[in-house]
């Protein structure tokens, strides 16, 4: 009786598999002959990004430490798409984030180990609050939050900005600013995030830190009754209140979880320092678009926390790789076209099965009426 359903199954795998690589196969094509249409030769473009990525000494520590982040990011963003929430506001949250660390970490003080565990915590809840603004509009008003929570990114973005311009708050001493106008003060060597060194390649505690949470979050939604019923409210909203889950309890702790994470993603960049996130400051675009990024490594994950640790890990090798791209005569910002190709490509196999089954379907209720 277990064979047809086995042989079902193993066909099934094999029609992911093989759309899957020819979707990925077709994106690299077309950004192959976009390079070349653009008059560049597509080979020292690969070569430049697996130079910038991994080949080079140092590279592959950079790109782990830029995918740390993204994978935070990326695992709040799960959390939330679990309970069938739409969260698109995590630049903000992690900028808001981010700030919270730095005011409270120079507020508070303290000792190295002491003042990181600050930095974090007050930027994990820095971003949950700002979330929970969304949340609350959500519902209180009914606000969809797919709206609030990307027009909060602008205004957190300018809540920063103000306090970069003042003292009181964040900007730093006119003796620490040197030639620029608006940063923070820089976080001292003795407060920021420890790395370690495997083969010249500089891995910070911040990698560990984000593997570790997917792993956690992972076993949370696959193994416990909060993460059962949480997804119980994603699938079916009436069933799940009608099973004694709490729209509102579960869902506004879900939103807020997410921007918690995004927070924790810009804490443990300020607090990581190097690898383009401000030199241990607090500095106008500090984000850098690892919000945005976060948020595709979640769709293209499909909402699975382990797949979402390799798909990070892919997409910042493209970030850390276009810095390498610019010597082969082609503009870097081909690599965000790269992306956008993969993200596509990882997209449409899930469309393409669902369009099939659903043909099925009808055709079977089609043979039985």
């Amino acid at each position: 009786m277990t064979e047809p359903r086995t042989t079902t199954q193993g066909t099934r795998l094999g029609e992911w598999i093989g759309l899957y690589c020819l979707s990925v196969l077709a994106a690299l094509v077309l950004s192959a002959l976009l390079v070349e249409a653009t008059g560049g030769d597509w080979r020292p473009v690969v070569n430049a990004l697996l130079d910038g990525s991994l080949r080079k000494p140092g590279r592959w520590g950079e790109t782990l430490g830029t995918a740390a982040p993204i994978l935070l990011v990326a695992v709040g963003t799960i959390v939330s798409g679990k309970a069938g929430l739409i969260n698109i506001g995590q630049e903000g949250q992690l900028l808001v984030g981010a700030a919270f660390g730095t005011y409270f970490g120079f507020l508070i003080g303290g000792p190295g180990p002491f003042n990181l565990v600050v930095i974090v915590l007050f930027g994990a809840l820095g971003g949950g609050l700002w979330a929970g603004v969304a949340a609350l509009l959500k519902f209180w008003r009914d606000v969809p939050e797919v709206l609030s929570t990307l027009l909060l990114v602008t205004v957190g973005g300018q809540l920063v900005a103000y306090g970069l311009s003042q003292s009181w708050l964040l900007l730093a001493p006119l003796g620490d600013r040197g030639n620029r106008n608006q940063v923070s003060k820089q976080l001292p060597k003795d407060n920021r995030l420890p790395r370690l060194e495997v083969f010249g390649n500089e891995i910070p505690l911040a990698v560990f830190i984000a593997i570790l949470s997917a792993i956690v979050i992972s076993l949370l939604l696959a193994r416990t009754v909060w993460g059962f019923r949480l997804r119980m409210l994603g699938r079916n909203q009436r069933a799940a209140q009608r099973s004694g889950v709490s729209r509102t309890g579960y869902g506004a702790s879900a939103l807020m979880i997410s921007g918690a994470f995004a927070g924790l993603a810009g804490a443990v960049m300020f607090a990581g320092g190097g690898f383009a996130f401000g030199n241990y400051q607090l500095v106008p675009g500090f984000a850098t678009n690892i919000g945005w990024t976060g948020l595709l490594v979640a769709l293209v994950a499909r909402e699975k926390a382990l797949i979402a640790i390799p798909v990070a890990f892919v997409f910042a090798g493209l970030r850390t790789g276009s810095s390498f791209v610019g010597a082969t005569g082609v503009e870097g910002r081909i690599t965000d076209v790269i992306q956008g190709f993969l993200v596509l490509a990882l997209l449409v196999p899930p469309a393409v099965m669902f369009l099939r089954d659903r043909g099925r379907a009808r055709a079977a209720a089609g043979e039985r009426a």
